[in-house]
C-alpha cells in the first residue's frame, strides 16, 4: 500500500515530533511516499536538496499523490500546501484520513471538518498519546472494506 503523508512544512514545523510518530506507525501499513515530511532537519524553508525548485517539488508530490492508495494528513498546523494536497486528493477520489489535535487550542477549518463523509474522507480528533491507536483503528477499518 502506498501512503501519502501530509504535514506542514513552510506553514511551520512545530509538530515535527508528532509527524515522526505518525510516519513510524504508517510504515507498518505500507510505503510512506512522503516520509521526508517527518524529518527534523527539514526546516520551514522547505527542501534545499531539490535544485529544480518549487515546480519540481509540486510535480513530484502530485506524482506521489497519484500513486497513493490512502492519504493521511496531520492538519493541526494550518498549511496552504496540505490544504492544496487534500483538495487534489478529493478530486482524485482518494481515501483521506485527517488527524487534528484539539489540545492545540486551534479550531479546524470548516472546509476540512465539514468534508467528513464516512466513505472517502475521515476527520478524527486525537491526542498525541493516542495517535498510534487512532491510526491502527483507521487502518483496521480500511483493511476490512
Amino acid at each position: 500500500m502506498n501512503i501519502y503523508f501530509c504535514g506542514s512544512i513552510r506553514g511551520g514545523r512545530q509538530d515535527v515530533a508528532v509527524y515522526q510518530k505518525i510516519v513510524q506507525k504508517l510504515q507498518k501499513y505500507g510505503k510512506v511516499l512522503t516520509e521526508h515530511v517527518s524529518h527534523s532537519d527539514l526546516s520551514d524553508k522547505g527542501e534545499n536538496t531539490v535544485m529544480e525548485g518549487d515546480k519540481a517539488i509540486h510535480d513530484r508530490d502530485m506524482k506521489w499523490l497519484n500513486m497513493s492508495d490512502v492519504i493521511v494528513a496531520e492538519v493541526t498546523q494550518p498549511s496552504l500546501g496540505v490544504g492544496y494536497e487534500l483538495g487534489q486528493a478529493i478530486a482524485m477520489k482518494k481515501r483521506i484520513f485527517c488527524l487534528f489535535r484539539p489540545s492545540s487550542g486551534r479550531t479546524l477549518s470548516a472546509m476540512i471538518r465539514g468534508a467528513h463523509d464516512e466513505d472517502l474522507f475521515w476527520v478524527r480528533d486525537y491526542s498525541e498519546e493516542a495517535v498510534e491507536e487512532v491510526l491502527e483503528e483507521y487502518f483496521n477499518k480500511l483493511n476490512k472494506s
